[in-house]
């Protein structure tokens, strides 16, 4: 499985979106720079292909990041 997931800042608005192939490795790995940071989302797929493509669309394309926040609004305001 690849995951595409998304951290936030407890004190502020700012999120981080990474992918990986191993997402609890990764979070233990992000645990070291940024400790107070919660992993608020998540999603799974199949193919490391469609993973990588989700992550460039959460990153960089018009209203994806937007939409995603609305979806995730509570869970966004909850950290």
């Amino acid at each position: 499985m690849y995951y595409v997931y998304i951290l936030k800042h407890p004190r502020n608005s700012f999120i981080y979106i990474g992918y990986s192939d191993d997402v609890l490795r990764r979070l233990k790995e992000h645990k070291k720079d940024k400790p107070s940071w919660k992993l608020i989302y998540y999603e799974a797929y199949f193919s490391k292909k469609d993973a990588i493509i989700r992550e460039k669309q959460l990153k960089h394309y018009g209203s994806s990041p937007g939409h995603l926040r609305k979806r995730i609004n509570n869970s966004v305001k909850e950290i």
